[in-house]
This record gives C-alpha cells, sequence and structure tokens, in this order.
C-alpha cells in the first residue's frame, strides 16, 4: 500500500489522508517536516539526495525530510525518518514551519506545511543508500555562500526556508 501523508489547510488543520505520490501530482497542500543536525561545532549536517528520488534527485538538502503518517506524531515522524534516512538518533526540537509551493521538471510539485527541528549529534550518519547519495558538514557561512552562488545545487524547500534558518543560527543576514 501506498504511503499516506497528511492534507491540512494553510493553518496546518488535518483535512484527511492521500497517497504520497497524489499529493505530489496534484499539488496538494500536505504537512511535512524537515530536520537540521548540527554538529558541535555548528556546522550543519546536509545530504544529497539519491539518484532513485522521485523528485528532487542529486539535489543537496538538509539533514532529512519527510512526512508525519495519520496518527503519528510530528516529532515522532521526524526521529523516525532521521534515522531511517541517516542512521541517528538525537534529541530534536521544533523551530517553526513555513508553507511553500514548488514545480518541477517531472510534472510533480512540493504544497506543503513544512516544520523544521533542529537537533545536534555528533555521532558519524550512516546513510540509507536508497536515500543519501552523499554526505557532508559545512558551515553556515559556506552554505550560505554555496546558495547565493549556486541554488540550482540545491532543494527548493532548502532553498526557502534557508534566510529564516540562517537567521536563528545567527549567520548576519543582509
Amino acid at each position: 500500500m501506498e504511503e499516506q501523508v497528511l492534507l491540512v489547510d494553510q493553518h496546518d488543520a488535518v483535512l484527511g489522508a492521500v497517497g504520497k505520490l497524489e499529493a505530489h501530482e496534484k499539488g496538494l497542500l500536505h504537512r511535512a517536516f524537515s530536520v537540521f543536525i548540527f554538529d558541535r561545532d555548528g556546522n550543519l549536517l546536509m545530504q544529497r539526495r539519491a539518484a532513485g528520488k522521485y523528485h528532487s534527485a542529486g539535489l543537496w538538502a538538509n539533514t532529512c525530510c519527510g512526512h508525519p503518517r495519520p496518527a503519528e506524531a510530528l516529532e515522532s515522524a521526524a526521529r523516525r525518518r532521521l534515522r531511517e534516512e541517516m542512521g541517528i538518533a538525537c534529541q530534536l526540537e521544533h523551530q517553526f514551519h513555513f508553507v511553500y509551493h514548488a514545480n518541477f521538471q517531472n510534472g510533480l510539485q512540493e504544497h506543503e506545511v513544512d516544520h523544521v527541528f533542529f537537533g545536534q549529534c555528533d555521532a558519524p550518519p550512516i546513510p540509507n543508500a536508497e536515500e543519501v547519495q552523499e554526505w557532508r558538514y559545512t558551515s553556515l557561512a559556506d552554505l550560505d555562500n554555496e546558495l547565493q552562488r549556486s541554488p540550482e545545487r540545491f532543494t527548493a524547500w532548502l532553498i526557502t526556508c534557508w534566510p529564516r534558518i540562517a537567521g536563528l543560527r545567527g549567520l548576519p543576514r543582509p
């Protein structure tokens, strides 16, 4: 059975559930999360999405992303995906949420209320090769420069929420 995502309104109130692919084919607003894991020095653990991903394949993203399942608590879902994608576990703190909409070349769309979580972990990741092509730690200043020089190398959701992430982590903003 196809994985289900939670359909929501602009205020993140649940309206029902639908198959994940249908939500992305029709651009239906649904709940998602993005996890940002930092090491003790404040560097961000990033992943390059695996080539087999159905959208944004090969692009650099934050530590992990996903969707809560029906009846799954948001933070539990974020911790589950962090283990599934990156093979690590740590405490997470909800920071904020944002709504975004992005169209992809293959006709799929992201239209999400995306909840952002921060965590701190120094354990090396053990990424799932079906999800993650490669990983790296990067300083926020270096990432900021990369996003300005080559935004096409990064996922739409990372680009969209980056200014707020940078501000929360103390990176000076113009």
